[in-house]
């Protein structure tokens, strides 16, 4: 990717490798400023690179992982546990200064 000024179809060929490598990062800093112009541009490009991500979904579907969320939705509910053991077993300790009255007494108006 040190070729600078590349042309549509090598700007594609190295995003379908990047791609396909993981290095997608690193293919975007390749980029000059004229080649991502070029790139944001072209609806060539766009149309090419939704076809390679399809096709580097298909051909890598089977190594994919899929997130377990099971892990997850047990330690929230455990944390949910806790919190609610901690609650329950330690009362709060009253505040210790004096309630104050809510309502407020006017003051007595002097007539005119």
């Amino acid at each position: 990717m040190a070729d600078t000024n590349r042309k549509i179809q090598e700007l594609l060929s190295d995003y379908a490798g990047a791609l396909r490598d993981g290095s997608l990062p690193v293919f975007l800093k390749s980029l000059t400023r004229q080649e991502g112009k070029t790139m944001t541009c072209s609806d060539d490009f766009w149309e090419a690179a939704q076809v390679v991500r399809v096709l580097n979904g298909v051909g890598f579907a089977d190594k994919a992982a899929t997130a377990d969320v099971g892990l997850f939705a047990s330690r929230v509910d455990a944390n949910i546990a806790s919190r609610v053991k901690k609650a329950k077993s330690s009362p709060r300790a009253r505040r210790t200064n004096h309630a104050r009255p809510t309502t407020r007494t006017r003051k007595a108006e002097k007539p005119i």
